[in-house]
This record gives structure tokens, sequence and C-alpha cells, in this order.
């Protein structure tokens, strides 16, 4: 394998990186994730210098994450500001970028692990440095954490919820070191491979025998709401239309009380008073609000994904946020959060005086950037207890999505994923699950056009409305598990499994001698 792999290096390493990208959703090929890991372990191992292990690695990123990240296109075909074909250069140059972390994972690996043949310690100094680059990856330039490498393991869903334990980085690690060990395997060298296949195919085999914590006998109604409204169907006279579709698949107030979920980025009639009145143009908010609080019961709660404004003294608009509103049945504001975790040049232009001179614009429409949040918030809904929010792509952030003051019971998580084509949806609903694993908490994702879910505690998935299709999913709040040792260490037993790599390789290492 290695003789055949180093004739091309640098065009194997591509190729493998882009085998490797289909193990995620929608494809979930996860064996061919193991093969191009393997494959990449090879070719650095065997690299004559540092500089083309490192070039190798990069290579391996631009395949793999091009192929991760095809969905990234599709956001530029709801920007009139910038051409459509924009797209696909964005994409590719966004591999480029990320490209730099499995770069520094394999100098690393080679630097510090390369001895001799492909061995345990290698393998152990391979991981741990993979574990450091994706934290690095999910932290740098307010980070990037989409699609690491542990997250190919939801359809093996035993193997998966070790992130409750040692969190998803880790897990990529523990999956990096696998794909060393099974690497050894094809050269005779069995003792890593056989010891790891035992221990993840008895962690695999533990979903046999677990099952997600039934919902409390008193447990309140989710109404989850998914529309089927499309990015470029929701502008301003959209609006009424896309109402219509909100109310329609909103059901009917019952004896039990409801919490009716909707989705980021389809409220636009304003629900905030206190703006200066040529914004409202001729529109009251108490009437907004009003004809939302209809659709509930008296215990019943409305959340809404909304953009509520900001102005300075003069009355000009000077800022918006990304928010989520609780309407109850009395039309009151209960509880608003606003995201924290903004998208670079989708929510605000970064370096706006080099970029906008080089007619660069926001994918979102619109001139202002948006405020960023306080972060990860806890809501109090009388009825309903507590519920942690976290938008659209916060939710990709492991350890970064929980208020660790006030532990929530449920996470809502509304999304807009129209804007990521095919293959964004599955790979963030993917990510949605991880969350629910590592925290131990119910996870409700509600987007205009999908993929909606209900995701139990365990990473189960519970109900889903599939995507580009209208639909509702109506079921008792799920319960929350204990506190996992995830949640108590956060991203501290990536750390910790890291240093255990590092400190078992120094120690294989002093024994050969």
């Amino acid at each position: 394998m290695i003789a055949v792999l180093s004739r091309r290096p640098a065009l194997a390493a591509l190729l493998l990186g882009a085998i490797a990208a289909t193990g995620f959703a929608p494809l979930q090929f996860w064996p061919l994730t193991l093969v191009g890991l393997a494959g990449l372990a090879a070719l650095v191992h065997g690299a004559p210098t540092g500089r083309q292990a490192a070039w190798i690695g990069w290579c391996w990123g631009v395949g793999h994450f091009t192929i991760n990240n095809n969905w990234f296109q599709h956001a530029f075909d709801f920007q009139d500001k910038m051409p459509p074909v924009l797209g696909y250069f964005a994409a590719v140059g966004l591999a480029l970028y990320l490209a730099v972390f499995p770069t520094l994972a394999s100098w690393a690996g080679w630097r510090f692990g390369r001895r001799g043949p492909v061995d345990a310690g290698f393998a152990l100094v391979f991981a741990a440095a993979w574990i450091g680059s994706e934290y690095l990856r999910a932290t740098l330039f307010t980070g990037y954490a989409w699609d690491p490498i542990g997250v190919i393991w939801l359809p093996v869903i035993g193997i998966a919820r070790l992130s409750a334990w040692i969190g998803t980085y880790a897990l990529s690690g523990v999956t990096v070191l696998f794909a060393v060990a099974l690497l050894m395997a094809t050269q005779r060298r069995w003792r890593l491979a056989a010891g790891m296949t035992v221990a993840l195919g008895i962690a695999a085999l533990s979903a046999l025998w677990t099952r997600e914590p039934p919902p409390r006998p008193d447990a309140p109604l989710l109404r989850v709401v998914q529309p089927n409204i499309g990015q470029d169907a929701r502008g301003a006279d959209d609006q009424e239309r896309m109402l219509a579709a909100l109310i329609r698949w909103s059901g009917k107030p019952g004896p039990r009380p409801r919490l009716v979920l909707w989705p980021e980025g389809v409220m636009r009639d304003y629900l905030e008073s206190g703006y200066p009145r040529w914004i409202y143009d001729g529109q009251s908010p108490l009437f907004n609000r009003w004809r939302l609080a209809q659709l509930l019961g008296p215990r019943d709660v409305l959340m809404t994904g909304h953009t509520p404004l900001r102005f300075d003294a003069a009355g000009d608009v000077v800022g918006a946020s990304n928010s989520v509103f609780a309407i109850d049945a009395k039309a009151r504001i209960v509880g608003r959060y606003d995201k924290a975790h903004l998208v670079p040049y989708g929510e605000y232009l970064p370096m706006p005086w080099l970029l906008k001179p080089l007619g660069l614009a926001r994918l979102v429409p619109g001139d202002i950037d948006f405020d960023d949040g306080p972060g990860p918030r806890t809501l109090s809904i009388l009825g309903f207890g507590s519920i942690g929010l976290q938008i659209c792509y916060e939710i990709i952030f492991s350890g970064q999505v929980v208020d660790e003051a006030h532990r929530p019971a449920v996470i809502f998580n509304p999304s807009t994923d129209a804007w990521f084509g095919r293959w964004g949806p599955p790979q963030h609903l993917a990510q949605a699950r991880m969350r629910a694993i590592e925290e131990g908490l119910p996870v409700v994702r509600s987007t205009p056009t999908g993929i909606s879910a209900v995701i139990a505690a365990d990473g189960t998935l519970l109900a889903t409305v599939p995507h580009e299709t209208a639909g509702a999913i109506e079921m008792p709040l799920p319960a929350a598990l204990p506190p996992t040792l995830f949640s108590r260490l956060g991203n501290w037993a990536a750390l910790i499994v890291a240093l255990a790599f590092l400190a078992a390789a120094i120690a294989i290492r002093r024994a050969a001698r």
C-alpha cells in the first residue's frame, strides 16, 4: 500500500482526503474515512522530510474539505451583489485555508512520532496532534468547527456516545488512532488493531442495551414547525404567504401546554415596541404579536426566529441581531436570545475596509452587520422550565453550547438550512446529535426547509421532518440525562486524552530502548 501511494504522494493525498469526506452525511461511508486516514498516515510516515509531510497533509486537507464543504457554494445563489459562480471559488478557497490544520497534524506526527516503521508510538502522536489541530480549527479566527472526524461514528451510535465522556475532538483522535492501527495490521502487526477493535466493538454493541430516557408523564408538548419555504421565497413580499404556512402547521391548542417552535429567518414583521414610527410602515408590533398569540392556548408559548433592530439617538438603524423571541398567549415577549457566534462573511463582513472595495459583501441580505450576543444563555419559560438556545451554526461548536451556570433541560436550535444545498442539512443535523450526546440534553431543531428534528439526550433521532418537505412534529418534551463527564469538563477532556496519548507514546519509546 505504502509503495503504491508514495509514487505520487500529493495526488494520492488529495484523493485520499476526498475519499475520507464520504464518511460524513449524507453518504455516511464511514469505513472509507478510515481508509483515507490510514492512507494519510502512510504517506506522512513515509515522507523524507517534515516539509514533505506537511505538504502531504495540506493536499489531503484540500481534497477533504472541498468535498465535505461543497454545499458552501449554494449560499452564493441567494446573493445579488456577487455572482453565484463565485461560490465555487469560495468553496475551494475555504478548503485551502482549512487544509492548514491537517498540515499541522501531519507535520507534528512526522516530527515527533516517526521512529523506524509505523508503530504505536507514531499512531499515538499523530492522534494527539489531530486532536489539537481540530481544536485549533474550532477556535482560531472565531473558528470553523464543521464536521470533525468523530462525527462519522453516528451510524454506529454506540461509538459516537463515547463523546459523552471525552468529547467529539478526542473521539476524532481515537478514530485516527484506530485508522493507523488498521494500517499497522496490513503490515502484520496486529496488537493495537486487535485491542482497539475489541474496545470499539464493545462500545458499538452497548447501543443494543441502552435506551433514551422516557419523557416525564406530565411533560409539555413540543410542536416543531417546518413550512418548507425556500431562501428565495422569504423576501418582504412573501411574509404573508410564509406566515400562512407557519400558522397552518402550528396546530391547535389542547389540554397540555405546547411549546410551538418556528425556525430562524421566518418572521419579518417587527415584534418589538419602541422603534421610530417610520420603521413600522403602518404596522403595529402589538398587532403582530397578537396575531401570533391567537395560535396559542392559555399555557402555550411560541418561540420564533426574529431580527430586532438597534437605533442611535437620531433614530437611524445602526445594528441588528439574529435572535429568538418567546411570545406567550397574552402577546407578551417573555424571553429573548441573541446569537453570539456569528458567521463571518454571512452575518458580518470581516475587514470591511478591505473587502468592500473588492466588491465582496455579506451572504445574508442587508448592509448592516449583526451584533453578537453575550454567549450561551438559558431562558426560564413558565410551564416549560429551562430552555437553552443555539441559533443555526452555533450548535457545531463542541463544549460551547450550554450556559454552565444554568444548565437547561433542552436546547432549541432554530436554523435556516436552505442556504446549504443537499449536503449541508444532514451534516448540520449530525453535529446537533453530537451536541446532544456530549451534553446529555435533548436538542430540538426547526428549520424552514429541513431537516427539522427532535433528538433525544443520547443522540437518538426521535422524529424528523425530511428535507424540502412541509410538516410538523408534535411530541412530549424528551427528558434530559444527568450531566455527562464531558459536560463537566468541556474540552479539557480533549486535552486530557491528547496528553494521555503523548504519555503512552513516550512510554512505548522508552520501553523500546
